[in-house]
């Protein structure tokens, strides 16, 4: 069984699968609260690899790269629950019990919880919709959402640092930032609002700073970390071609032999 995946109301996402998986959308656009109920997740982020294990919660912060692995339990299959905290419901949130961060959130960007009574309640009285697919109005969403809030902000009311922060990224070292993540498959638009840019901005400050415009300087990039994991690393090319930014394995068999006059089985001796 392939991953399948429920989505009501744009926030409550439910997954299962007994089949290992590769989550594909490396960017993290809102806060995100998601529970384990088998088998593990994996996170690949700019600070390390997080690890979501049964019944731990884990608390994404907005405005990051990640790359997740979905690996069910050795006789069960992968379930994961998670709710999207979205910018517009926050907010909504924060106005009705006026609610404000009073400082800039400088800790990690994924935090694991254990989840407690509260919270393993609150996510049981999701399956019934997320399982049956059963329609879920507005004004349930709401309600759930800020029962999900609450029960974030019991747990720690210094987490309203990362829940109420409605800032947009501050313009940081474009050479640094892009060096440290290229490998990340995501858009332009993505790299330029992470980097506190617009995408003319980008654009132009990354021409400045490379040389080159920034589509040719990703694919030389991910070709060369390509060709130093085949070559030197001895990687299987069906294992990385995911870790350094292609989407496709075609795709990325094809440019890498336009750049380097062979295959990557034949760069690593394979006949």
């Amino acid at each position: 069984m392939k991953l399948a995946t429920t989505t009501i109301e744009g926030a409550f996402v439910y997954s299962c699968s007994f089949e290992e998986e590769r989550g594909l959308e490396p960017f993290v656009p809102e806060n995100l609260l998601a529970y384990q109920i088998s088998g593990e997740t994996h996170v690949f982020h700019q600070g390390g690899t997080t690890i979501l294990k049964k019944n731990q919660l884990l608390l994404a912060r907005k405005n990051q790269l990640a790359n997740s692995l979905k690996i069910p339990a050795m006789d069960q299959e992968y379930k994961v629950m998670a709710l999207i905290l979205s910018k517009e419901r926050l907010q909504h949130y924060a106005l009705t019990n006026n609610m404000n961060c009073d400082g800039k959130y400088e800790g990690d960007g994924m935090l694991l919880l254990n989840a407690d009574s509260y919270f393993t309640t609150y996510f049981s009285s999701l399956l019934p919709y997320l399982e049956q697919s059963r329609p879920l109005n507005d004004k349930l969403a709401r309600i759930k959402i800020s029962e999900a809030i609450e029960l974030i902000l019991q747990r720690d009311e210094r987490l309203k640092n990362i829940l109420f922060d409605f800032s947009e990224p501050q313009k940081i070292d474009l050479e640094e930032f892009m060096k440290n993540n290229f490998h990340y498959n995501t858009s332009l638009e993505t790299f330029a609002k992470l980097t506190g840019r617009s995408l003319a901005g980008f654009k132009r400050d990354f021409t400045k700073t490379f040389n080159m415009p920034p589509g040719k300087w990703l694919m030389e990039k991910r070709l060369a970390e390509a060709y130093h994991l085949i070559k030197k690393k001895k990687h299987n090319p069906t294992d990385i071609y995911l870790d350094v930014g292609f989407e496709n394995l075609t795709h990325f068999y094809r440019v890498f032999k336009q750049k380097f006059g062979a295959t990557p089985k034949e760069i690593m001796g394979v006949k």
